[in-house]
């Protein structure tokens, strides 16, 4: 159990801000997937992947089966980071850049190293803000890259400081007025935002027994795809890319089916996804005005 520091009442503002953060902090089962995957080099990542696996690490030898599963969806995982990279645009040395809801810091990790930026993580899990200043530690890059914890709703950093933010599968946990709202007070005039999220397809009608499943196992709230929009353009956010990633996702998650790290969610997240009642976006917007 994490022991929480006199921050914590400013920090989590809510019932539901405190049972997410204690859902992060003391997690051992989706934790060990996270863990496991980021052991394979060090980069610790907590969202999933795209693209198609070598189908190698089902046909090789019995007994290394599982370490070669392992290493595909982790490789998949960087990939999605990646990706999410490649659109925050034209990012230079001396610019700052914000991870909303960082995790164990792999994505931040990799901006740095891409960039050589400074680069700040945000999380309301104290224990992954422990995490991540460790790693960064032993990276050598404390200099560079830092892990608070804060709220990402109210981050405390000043208006139009901030380059380029991203969100990588963490704006399901939050309302995304306020999130869009902090957002663009961040963000310096033409700054860039770059979100990776599952939103339910509201051309289908309500959401499916499946979205709804993994509502209730993560303790999140899953938006449909029109609230992302709205709430971007509400507050001067412009969408300059937007990249459906669901056919990219879906043979990650048949690969996972295939490891031990299998935590029981996959069959609802392939359900949702190829039913067409949950979908995986990138989605890339521009600060416009002030």
């Amino acid at each position: 159990m994490t022991m929480l520091n006199p921050a914590t009442g400013s920090v989590l503002r809510t019932n539901y801000q405190k049972a997410v953060a204690e859902y992060w902090n003391n997690n051992p089962n989706d934790d060990r997937v996270n863990t496991r995957l980021g052991e394979v080099d060090g980069l610790f990542h907590h969202h999933y992947g795209i693209g198609e696996p070598d189908q190698a690490a089902l046909a090789g030898p019995a007994d290394t089966r599982e370490e070669r599963i392992v290493k595909e969806l982790h490789r998949l995982e960087t990939a999605q980071a990646s990706l999410l990279l490649d659109h925050l645009g034209d990012i230079r040395p001396g610019d700052r850049l914000l991870d909303g809801g960082s995790g164990r810091g792999g994505t931040s990790f990799m901006a740095n190293q891409r960039f050589g930026c400074q680069v700040d993580g945000v999380t309301i899990s104290e224990y992954q803000v422990g995490f991540a200043n460790d790693q960064a530690a032993h990276r050598g890059v404390a200099d560079k890259v830092r892990f608070h914890f804060r709220n990402m709703l109210d981050t405390g950093f000043d208006t139009g400081s901030i380059r380029g933010i991203w969100t990588n599968e963490t704006t399901m946990y939050v309302d995304l007025g306020q999130l869009f709202e902090e957002f663009s007070r961040l963000l310096e005039p033409g700054g860039r935002y770059v979100c990776i999220t599952g939103c339910s397809n509201d051309v289908t009608g309500g959401r499916s027994a499946s979205v709804s499943w993994i509502d209730a196992h993560y303790g999140c709230m899953i938006h449909p795809r029109s609230e992302y929009f709205r709430a971007l353009a509400d507050h001067n956010l412009v969408p300059v890319d937007v990249i459906d990633l669901t056919a990219a996702t879906i043979p990650y998650w048949e690969l996972r089916t295939e490891s031990e790290l299998a935590t029981g969610v996959e069959k609802p997240f392939l359900t949702a996804y190829k039913e067409g009642s949950f979908q995986y976006l990138l989605i890339a917007a521009d600060k416009v005005g002030r």
